[in-house]
């Protein structure tokens, strides 16, 4: 048999697991936890629960539900218009900053990220559509060659994530949001980075005012 990971790993899979629930909509916001709740779930001792709910707690995911414990937090529209309108800006300048230095490599895995989106919004499966939109902008940051833009906005990603887990429904999963990345990465090949920049920030621009309005209807129904 092998032994335990120590305690801080224990409290990361702990924060990982809970946080994959929430962000997935398997925890919906308002669900109450508690401490013993989750160790029991988990098969652990309190500590590292408390751990990885104070982490959670900090990152936004969860808030103080007086003696019951805490609660998973409600969806903020006007967060996610914030987190949005950042995004904008940075994807933006990503593309900008890929468009100059895009190679034959680059230009094969962006690509390969554009069939295995499409695959995904054919196949209706909301999860695997929303992993693909994700990893393909995270793509287009690591060809920028700064590393600045990925570490400036992974904090945010799970927050998004979770807003597409609770407003997309198959119907919303559109090709032309594919077109889109392809015109995007056309940008990028053949190094118009202005027109990669324009495109790449009018797409988050875009998907932000899809997603922040179904957000509302949401939010509204949950009131």
């Amino acid at each position: 048999m092998k032994p335990f990971d120590p305690e801080p790993d224990l409290s990361e899979r702990i924060h990982d697991a809970v946080l994959e629930a929430i962000c997935s909509g398997e925890l919906k916001a308002g669900a109450r936890i508690t401490q013993e709740e989750l160790a029991n779930r988990f098969g652990v001792s309190r500590q590292p629960v408390l751990q990885a709910m104070m982490l959670l707690r900090r990152e936004g995911f969860l808030i103080d539900a007086g003696r019951k414990g805490v609660c998973v937090a409600p969806l903020d529209v006007q967060q996610a218009n914030n987190l949005y309108i950042v995004r904008a800006a940075l994807d933006g300048v990503a593309a900008r900053l890929a468009a100059a230095r895009y190679t034959r490599e680059l230009a094969h895995r962006g690509r390969l990220l554009l069939d295995v989106g499409r695959r995904a919004i054919a196949s209706g499966y909301i999860p695997s559509a929303i992993e693909a939109d994700i990893d393909f902008h995270l793509f287009i940051y690591e060809a920028s060659g700064n590393p600045v833009i990925s570490e400036t906005t992974q904090p945010h990603w799970q927050h998004l994530r979770r807003v597409m887990a609770a407003v997309l429904s198959e119907e919303d999963l559109r090709v032309s949001v594919w077109d889109e990345h392809e015109a995007i990465l056309h940008a990028l090949e053949v190094g118009d980075s202005s027109r990669a920049e324009t495109l790449c920030r009018k797409h988050a621009e875009q998907t932000a005012d899809v997603l922040t309005t179904r957000l509302k209807a949401v939010v509204s129904r949950a009131a």
